[in-house]
C-alpha cells in the first residue's frame, strides 16, 4: 500500500499533483512570454535608428504579464496550503513507518514547490528588469527625439549630444571593467598574503625546532666522546694488566 493512498492524504496528494502540473504549464508560458518580450524589445532597439514608432504589443504584453503573475502567485499559495495540510496529516499519522514514508512524500512536494517558487521569482525579476530598462531608454529616446524635432537646425548639437551619451556609456563600461580587475587583483593579493603568512609560520616553526635539534646532536656527541674515553681507559687498563701478568 502506498504511504499516501488513503483519504484524506490521497485527495491532498491528488490536488497537489494537479496544482503542480498546472503550475508547470503556467511557468513555461510565463517564461516564453518574458523571452518573447525581451526579443521584441531587443529588435526594437536595433531598428530604433529607422523606426521610432512605439511598440503596439507592449501594453498587451504588460497586461498579460500581470495577469499570469497573479495566477501563478495564486497557484503557489494554493499549493502551499495543500502542503501545509499534508504536513498536519503527517504529524497526526501516528504510525512510525507510515509517518516516515509520508514525510518523504511531503518533502518531495515541498522541493517541487520551492523550485517553482524560485523559477517564478527569477523569471519575474528578469521581466521587470527588462521592462524598467526599456522604459528608461524609451524616456531618453523620447527626449532626444523631441529635442531633434523641436530644434531642427541644431542637428549638430544633437549629434554631439548622442556622441557624448555614447562616450559616457563607454566610460561606464570601462569603469566597471577596471573595478572588476581591481577586485580580482585584491583577491589574488589577499590569497598571496595568506600563503606568505603560512610560509612564514612554517619557517618560524622550523627555526624554533632547529635549536632543539642542535642541542640534541651536541648531547649525543658528548655521550659518544664520554663512552669512547671510558672504553679507551678500560682497554688501556686491561692491556697494562696483561703486560704485568705476562712479565711477572
Amino acid at each position: 500500500t502506498l504511504p499516501c493512498s488513503r483519504p484524506p492524504c490521497a485527495d491532498l496528494r491528488k490536488q497537489a499533483r494537479q496544482l503542480e502540473n498546472e503550475l508547470d504549464l503556467k511557468l513555461v508560458s510565463f517564461s516564453k512570454l518574458c523571452t518573447s518580450y525581451s526579443s521584441t524589445r531587443d529588435g526594437r532597439r536595433d531598428r530604433y535608428s529607422s523606426d521610432t514608432t512605439p511598440l503596439l504589443n507592449g501594453s498587451s504584453q504588460d497586461r498579460m504579464f500581470e495577469t499570469m503573475a497573479v495566477e501563478i502567485e495564486q497557484l503557489l499559495g494554493k499549493l502551499t496550503g495543500i502542503n501545509d495540510k499534508m504536513a498536519e496529516y503527517t504529524n497526526s499519522a501516528g504510525v512510525p513507518s507510515l509517518n516516515a514514508a509520508l514525510m518523504h512524500t511531503l518533502q518531495r512536494h515541498r522541493d517541487i514547490l520551492q523550485d517553482y517558487t524560485h523559477e517564478f521569482h527569477k523569471t519575474k525579476a528578469n521581466f521587470l528588469a527588462i521592462r524598467e530598462r526599456e522604459n528608461l531608454l524609451g524616456s531618453v529616446r523620447k527626449d532626444i527625439e523631441s529635442y531633434k524635432s523641436g530644434s531642427g537646425v541644431n542637428n549638430r548639437r544633437t549629434e554631439l549630444f548622442l556622441k557624448e551619451h555614447e562616450h559616457l556609456r563607454n566610460s561606464d563600461r570601462l569603469i566597471e571593467e577596471t573595478i572588476s580587475i581591481a577586485m580580482a587583483t585584491k583577491e589574488n593579493m589577499t590569497s598571496q598574503r595568506g600563503m606568505l603568512k603560512s610560509i612564514q609560520s612554517k619557517m618560524n616553526t622550523l627555526a624554533n625546532r632547529f635549536p632543539a635539534v642542535n642541542s640534541l646532536i651536541q648531547r649525543i656527541n658528548l655521550r659518544k666522546r664520554r663512552d669512547s674515553f671510558i672504553l679507551g681507559g678500560i682497554i688501556g687498563v686491561c692491556t697494562i694488566l696483561l703486560l704485568l701478568y705476562a712479565f711477572h
